[in-house]
């Protein structure tokens, strides 16, 4: 071989200043001559090449976001929170799926017993979905991610906080686009607002001592043994249940704000309940 390239263009393109053609033609002379391959490590600069690997290196090792974390990246949320919300369990197709068949059946049997005064079913199911999704976003048990989470520097509140506002504006979303399918029954078809409200933040304020399985499963076992005692009561003239009355209604609002106080006064408590799940 006759020709090789210069070591004035061997140094800019060690450093990445070597502009085309000229650039083309020495990756092209490159491949084929050991000469010039040598001259180009002797001129190069190891700190700016292990710099420059390293760089490679964590590009290619760096993880993929995905539509959700893209989309909220897309929004202004910070890259580790975005990080956090992407790898909650219940913001995956297959749990909002789930929730979607349940909401379409519940409003199908809304729809088809007009005889009703209000959604009967529909009422008592919209309000277990929220604490449902918020108590499968959050534990050891159910969290793939949660030692990760553990170990990183962010209030096990804080956490659980952004998770559930997360939660609650997917389910609460979907809760009122099944509204607007029982037009039928106006405002009444909006009675699950204030108890999924109340489940959810009594959820929460009994995570701290019970943990994030047995808490919300025992306050929605005692939502669904307040409905049965209702239903029992039985009320005159098709008359809504007790909990969706108006009385009903300020109940679950008091529940709720008394729930989110003491949730806010256990906070330090979540920190100390990860420590002993991990």
């Amino acid at each position: 071989m006759t020709w090789h390239v210069s070591e004035q263009d061997l140094r800019a393109y060690a450093q990445g200043e070597l502009a085309p053609p000229v650039l083309w033609s020495a990756d092209a002379h490159l491949t084929a001559c050991a000469h010039c391959r040598a001259v180009l490590a002797e001129v190069s600069d190891p700190v700016a090449l292990d710099a420059g690997w390293e760089r490679l290196d964590a590009e290619l090792d760096a993880p993929r976001p995905g539509l959700l974390e893209s989309l909220l990246l897309r929004l202004g949320v910070a890259d580790h929170t975005a990080r956090l919300l992407a790898a909650t369990p219940v913001l995956r197709g297959s749990w909002l799926g789930a929730v979607i068949a349940v909401l379409v059946m519940s409003v199908v049997a809304g729809n088809a017993a007009r005889t009703a005064d209000s959604p009967t079913l529909f009422l008592a199911l919209a309000p277990l979905l929220p604490l449902a999704g918020v108590a499968l976003s959050y534990g050891p048990a159910l969290d793939p991610t949660y030692e990760m989470a553990v170990v990183s520097p962010v209030h096990g509140f804080r956490l659980l906080m952004i998770r559930t506002v997360a939660v609650l504006v997917a389910g609460l979303g979907l809760n009122g686009l099944a509204t607007l399918a029982l037009p039928a029954y106006g405002l009444r078809s909006l009675a699950w607002l204030l108890p999924a409200l109340a489940l959810t933040a009594t959820g929460l304020a009994l995570t701290s001592r019970l943990g994030p399985v047995l808490a919300p499963s025992l306050v929605g076992g005692a939502w669904i043994a307040l409905l049965l005692a209702a239903n029992e009561a039985g009320p005159a003239g098709g008359e809504p249940l007790a909990p969706f009355t108006a009385l009903g209604q300020g109940v679950a609002a008091a529940v709720a704000g008394l729930a989110g106080a003491l949730l806010f006064v256990a906070r330090d408590r979540f920190d100390r309940f990860q420590g002993s799940a991990v």
